[in-house]
């Protein structure tokens, strides 16, 4: 595994008028993409947007879900998250975003039903959005604001390897909290691409430090003990958004295009990576592992 800083910068959707030409190409050329917007901008309101009816065709089998969210804001934020997955996935699949059916996998990452080729994921913050698009594999994002608190809240003991608490402590205080959230996005992104999401334990996972005087250098995910977790079948991307006011992080499988697809309920738990992970976090080999 390997992470790589503002490597294929994210993507723009500002909207219904969307040229979508530059994502169909990120993702013929790379197989994947990863697009952001802000929330706002995809709620389906306005002249012509259709009414009720039209947002019931647009969320299809998550309509009765929005209506039962009883805040107007957390209903707002669900209706315009699902319509820019949906419209970024009928672009990219050359459908209308009234046809597509999304569902949930077991670990509850979103899918789209009968479409096992392309493979999704979703975050959002505020009124910030991110999609991942894949046709290689699994593909797993989270943005977080930059400003989050997490240095002195006591959450590094729970999400940081003893490794990446020793680095954090040999950084200046005023660059630690930048480093935490940097370790939280591609954690959060990685556990989602594997199935897992904040079920697994953050600190059974490291990812090595940025390299020194701001390098481009291809990094190491690690694990706990500090030997490689995996092999480079795992691509990441760490990155801010051109706000500059959130960062984003990718995890990406490199399977060959067209490869992402085993089923629509696959067994999206990646037995491998989490054996050696939790292993080694235990001070056990792999090989003496029950």
């Amino acid at each position: 595994m390997s992470v790589r800083a503002d490597r294929r910068p994210l993507l723009h959707a500002p909207g219904s008028r969307t040229d979508w030409r530059p994502v169909l190409d990120r993702v013929e050329r790379h197989g994947f993409a990863v697009v952001h917007g802000l929330l706002e901008r995809w709620l389906p309101d306005g002249p012509g947007a259709g009414g009720e009816s039209a947002v019931r065709a647009l969320l299809g089998r998550d309509w009765e879900r929005y209506r039962s969210i009883g805040h107007p804001a957390a209903r707002r934020r669900f209706l315009a998250s699902r319509a820019f997955l949906k419209h970024a996935c009928a672009h990219v699949l050359g459908v209308r975003p009234e046809s597509l059916d999304l569902a949930r996998l077991p670990g509850g990452a979103p899918c789209l039903r009968g479409c096992e080729g392309l493979r999704v994921s979703l975050s959002h913050t505020g009124g910030v959005a991110l999609v991942g698009l894949s046709t290689r594999g699994r593909i797993g994002v989270d943005v977080e604001p930059a400003r989050r608190r997490i240095a002195g809240t006591g959450l590094e003991a729970e999400m940081c390897a003893a490794g990446e608490r020793e680095a954090l402590a040999a950084l200046p205080p005023a660059a630690r909290n930048a480093e935490l959230v940097r370790l939280w996005t591609l954690k959060e992104a990685f556990t989602k691409a594997i199935g897992q999401g904040l079920r697994f334990p953050f600190t059974e996972l490291a990812f090595s430090p940025p390299a020194a005087g701001g390098a481009r250098e291809r990094l190491r995910v690690l694990a706990p003990d500090g030997s490689p977790g995996t092999g480079p079948e795992w691509d990441f991307v760490s990155t801010c958004l051109p706000d500059g006011r959130h960062v984003a992080g990718v995890a990406c499988e490199e399977g060959a295009p067209g490869t992402a697809g085993t089923g629509l309920f696959p067994d999206s738990w990646d037995e491998e990576v989490l054996h050696v992970l939790r292993t080694r976090g235990h001070g056990r080999t792999a090989e003496g592992a029950p």
